[in-house]
Parts: C-alpha cells; structure tokens; sequence
C-alpha cells in the first residue's frame, strides 16, 4: 500500500512534504481550483526543487481551465524539475467549476483533451482545434532543456459517476476516487475494468487511489472530540456542499444522512446572505481549508465516519480491506496542523502497516 498526501495548493506546502518523504509518504496530490488555492503548477515547481523522490500530481486539472498544449507543457516543466516522479490528473471539475457556477466538464470533452495532451507528452505532431480552425501543432524546443518528454508522464483520471469509471479503465494510465467503505470501492472498481475490458485492456497493474483525510485518535478522544472535527471538519463537511450542488442525488439519501442533511439544507444553506443566483459562491467558501461559522454543528459521527478517523489499528484494517479490492494508494488531505498530522500517520499507520 502506498500512502500519499493532499493539498489545496499552496506555496508553502513543499516544508511538509519534505518532512513526509522521512515518514513513508511516497506521493502528493496539488488540488487545482484557480478560484481558491494558488496556482497548482507554481507549488509543484517548488515542492519540485525542494524534494527528493516523493511524486508529484495535480489533483486534478480540469479541461476547460487550460487548452491542451498549457496543460502538456507545464507538466512538462514540472517533469523537467522532478524527472519520472510527475503525474497528471485530469478530471471533469468539482470546485474548480462549481466554483464559478458551471457544470461538470462533458465525458466525451475530457476522453478529447486526454487524448490530445497525450500525444503532446509523447513528442507527437497532433491536429488542435480553435473554433473552425485546425493546425498541427507540437513541441518544437523538446530537447533544449525548457521541458522533459524523456521521462514518461502518466494520466490518472479522477472518476466517480458510472459513466467517468467506465471512462477510466479506457483511456486513463491510473485511478483516482474518493474514499468509500470496502463494497462501495468494488462496485466502483468493477465499472472501471468494465471499460477497461472494452478497450481490451488489463486493470492488474493500474494505480488506484483513494482521496480522503483523517486522524489518529488519541487517549480520551472520540471521533467527534474538537480536535478531531478542527482536523477533519473542513474535508467532511464538502460532502454537504457536493449535496447541495447536486441536489437530485440528496434523494437517494435515507437514514441518518438524510436527517444531516435536511438540518444543514434548511438551518444552514437556506439562510445564507447571497442571493440564489450567486450562492455558489458563499457555499464554497473555506471549501477544504476551514469550516465556516456555524458549520461545526453539522461534523457528526455520520461525516467522520466518511474519513480514516479512528485509532491507528482501526484505520489500517479499513485501509486492507480496500486493498483487498484492490485499492494500491490512500491519499490523506492536509487541513491544518499538517506536520502533525504527517507524523501522526507516519507513526502509527505507515510504520505498522
């Protein structure tokens, strides 16, 4: 198993993944949401320059963010900084759209843009569309030290809805998904050797991951201790937000979720200050770096429960039976106290895995 970090993007995060690489994190997602986090490209340059053998990903880039040939050459040059340890994750959107009120990016868009960058990451001359324009285009300047194609750089696809995993056993070089207990994980994974098995492909060796965040609890700590929820509040809480933006999928909820759910629908979100047609914008506010006035209340055990919380036994055995699924990475977000947290789960996770 391998474990990695996150990061909403940020320039300083290269001081924490410095002290990861000692703890037995081998990997770093950079979340790329223009509207809230730095720029993911400058923050992997530096986190570049500063380690040593821990990879480096976007998690993920969003096709409507950056034409196709932006994308493949800054992930080129970050290849350039980091050779062999650079990987690039593309996905429809989720912040990095909702954010500014739009939609997911359309499936058959993100197999183009895929496709394309590619081929532009293999040195390849590939036909680029500008409206009714067409032109070839390519690298000219492949071996003049501006960017590194020597060095493969895989595509991973962020996927979770039916028809994006089946999109990602086709074209994608890797996996990644959000954290879901053990059943969950396998209806999801066997979507994805379903279109792996019609692009006559084999998933036996393809990376899969899982984003989440967590806590090693300690003595005297339950799940919903106030260290705990200042922890993992600002991951957990998204889930009500993704609710909100996709309000249909609230209809299969039942239980105690349902009930969390109508509480932060009607208490919460009903009676915030900006007018419907921009309330998108206050929903997403501190979305994965802190909880908003207020929203603590609605961290219950149902949304901890969401993340590896629990003691340090605990989350390894959730952790085997994914990997018995076939689960290969756990990525664990950093929210706030991040060396703590690094250490933390290098101690008594990592080290006793």
């Amino acid at each position: 198993m391998e474990f990695a970090l996150s990061y909403p993007a940020r320039p300083d995060a290269w001081k924490d993944l410095v002290v990861a690489e000692d703890h037995g994190f081998t990997q770093c997602w950079f979340y790329d949401s223009q509207m809230l986090y730095s720029d993911v490209y400058v923050c992997m340059a530096l986190a570049a320059e500063r380690t040593k053998r821990i990879k480096l990903a976007t998690g993920v880039a969003i096709p409507s963010n950056r034409i196709e040939p932006v994308t493949a050459h800054s992930i080129a040059t970050i290849n350039l900084l980091a050779p062999g340890r650079t990987v690039l994750g593309i996905g429809t959107g989720f912040t990095g759209r909702n954010t500014m009120g739009l939609p997911p990016v359309p499936l058959e868009r993100l197999r183009e843009y895929v496709e394309m960058v590619r081929k532009l990451l293999r040195g390849e001359e590939v036909l680029y569309r500008e409206g009714k324009r067409e032109r070839w285009i390519r690298f000219l300047h492949q071996d003049n030290g501006y960017i590194n194609l020597k060095d493969p750089i895989p595509i991973h696809m962020a996927a979770d809805g039916t028809k994006a995993l089946e999109l990602a056993g086709e074209i994608a070089d890797g996996w990644l998904t959000v954290m879901a207990d053990a059943p969950r994980f396998r209806e999801k994974f066997n979507l994805v050797k379903k279109g792996a098995e019609r692009a006559g492909r084999s998933v036996a060796k393809l990376p899969t991951a899982v984003l989440t965040t967590g806590c090693v609890l300690r003595d005297g700590e339950s799940i919903t201790s106030p260290r705990v929820v200042e922890r993992v509040g600002p991951f957990a809480i998204v889930m009500l937000h993704a609710l909100w933006e996709q309000s249909a999928v609230s209809a299969g909820l039942q239980g105690p979720m349902l009930k969390l759910w109508e509480r932060y629908r009607d208490e919460y979100a009903a009676k915030m200050k900006t007018p419907a047609d921009r309330r998108y914008l206050e929903m997403h506010e501190g979305h994965l770096i802190y909880l908003r006035p207020g929203e603590d209340k609605y961290v219950d055990e149902n949304l901890v429960r969401m993340t590896l919380t629990g003691r340090g036994e605990e989350i390894i055995a959730r952790i085997k039976a994914l990997e018995a699924e076939g689960l290969k990475q756990v990525a664990i977000q950093v929210v706030n106290n991040g060396r703590e947290m690094i250490e933390e789960f290098g101690r008594e996770v990592i080290a006793k895995y």
